[in-house]
């Protein structure tokens, strides 16, 4: 049995030690925000925020989740109000959506450490988050309006 925070809430799951986060997320907390992409952590559709810091949950194993917070999109903000959730839709990021939570689950992880960072610190913390629709640029400048506060 592995305990942990998820949300604010605190939970618990009995699974494989080496069960990844992602299916302890989805399939046993219900939460289907943070989306299944390669499995191998090279998408960032299931970025998922663990003690502040931005991980891969389907490279990380339930194991070591013991005693952390774990934040999902679900929990970014109660009511869809984060300054990334709005500037997403300002900028008409989405096409298809599917990359859209570890996209902003990725950005919110920036602005927490960065405020105001500057276009190239943005480009290369987003690099290694793909967007399979390329909409890099409505990303870039949704992160760019957000940290601005408009």
């Amino acid at each position: 049995m592995v305990s942990f925070t998820i949300n604010d809430r605190p939970v618990s799951v009995d699974l494989n030690p080496q069960t990844p986060l992602l299916w302890a997320i989805r399939d046993h907390v219900g939460l289907t925000g943070t989306k299944y992409g390669c499995g191998a952590g090279l998408c960032g559709a299931c970025t998922v925020h663990v003690d502040g810091v931005a991980v891969r949950a389907c490279q990380t194993q339930i194991s070591e989740m013991a005693g952390k917070k774990v934040v999902t999109i679900e929990g970014l903000s109660p009511d869809s109000s984060h300054p990334l959730q709005k500037a997403w839709i300002t900028e008409e990021v989405p096409q298809c959506g599917y990359c859209q939570s570890g996209q902003i689950m990725q950005a919110a992880a920036l602005l927490a450490k960065n405020p105001k960072p500057s276009r190239a610190e943005i480009i290369q913390h987003m690099d290694g988050n793909i967007c399979r629709c390329g909409t890099y640029h409505r990303i870039i400048a949704a992160i760019e309006r957000a940290a601005r506060g408009a």
